[in-house]
């Protein structure tokens, strides 16, 4: 079951905690994305692990996967992945945290 939050909140907290929220931001995101899509690529503490072992080369990858995901399951022309991963490549990848909580909001429980 996917709930929803607060995009603002969870960036206010990512900055308010130096990044550790940022983190645990990052676990839910990927079990989020593992239960709408139906698909379980990597849990959320593997994604979270190999992100720090390859210091986020492995989280802009998994950023890009999510965004071909969330296209796939939408029917979209195929862009957020490359979204995603532009932004997260140009250091905003809090903003493509933002934009996959903002497209997992529509399918949480209300």
């Amino acid at each position: 079951m996917v709930e929803r939050k607060s995009i603002a909140l969870c960036i206010v907290l990512s900055l308010i905690t130096c990044g550790i929220y940022g983190l645990y931001w990052m676990y839910c995101l990927a079990e989020d994305v593992n239960i709408v899509t139906g698909r379980a690529d990597a849990s959320g503490g593997m994604v979270l692990l190999l992100s720090i072992v390859t210091c986020g080369i492995y989280g802009l990858y998994w950023l890009y996967k999510c965004g071909d995901a969330m296209d796939r399951l939408r029917g979209g022309g195929g862009y957020l992945g490359i979204l995603y991963l532009l932004l997260g490549l140009l250091g905003f990848g809090v903003i493509s945290f933002a934009l996959l909580q903002s497209n997992l909001n529509e399918y949480a429980v209300r």
